[in-house]
């Protein structure tokens, strides 16, 4: 049961959005000494708009391994779900022990006045720590 596994802090994983002349991307970034393996992430946006409850499906990507120092793409994100919470559940393994966090971008915070520089993408976004 989930009750018995534990679960270590997680640290130098990030999600980032990045934006690039293709539009909003999301990022895995692994900034640790460690190769992270068998990496599942979910990405949903929920919300509301105009007053009523807004969903979007969600979606399952895995990875199966990510490099030290490297990052991965996650997935291409359409520019109508920005005002909603943009949820990054991500899921791996170092060696036999699992780690999991939830990463929520806030409704509206994906905006160009947020952006920052982004070393390992070499591109502007918004880095969730």
């Amino acid at each position: 049961m989930k009750k018995d596994i534990h679960f270590s802090p997680v640290k130098n994983i990030h999600v980032a959005i990045g934006k690039s002349s293709d539009g909003w991307k999301a990022f895995l970034l692994n900034r640790g000494d460690a190769q992270i393996e068998n990496v599942m992430i979910t990405s949903r946006g929920y919300g509301e708009s105009n007053a009523k409850k807004q969903e979007t499906s969600v979606l399952r990507h895995v990875i199966p391994h990510l490099e030290p120092k490297e990052f991965a793409l996650i997935e291409t994100v359409d520019e109508s779900v920005l005002h909603l919470n943009n949820e990054y559940w991500v899921s791996y393994f170092i060696d036999s022990q699992v780690f999991d966090k939830k990463f929520i971008f806030l409704p509206d915070s994906i905006v160009d006045t947020n952006l920052t520089t982004i070393v390992e993408l070499e591109m502007k976004g918004i880095l969730h720590y």
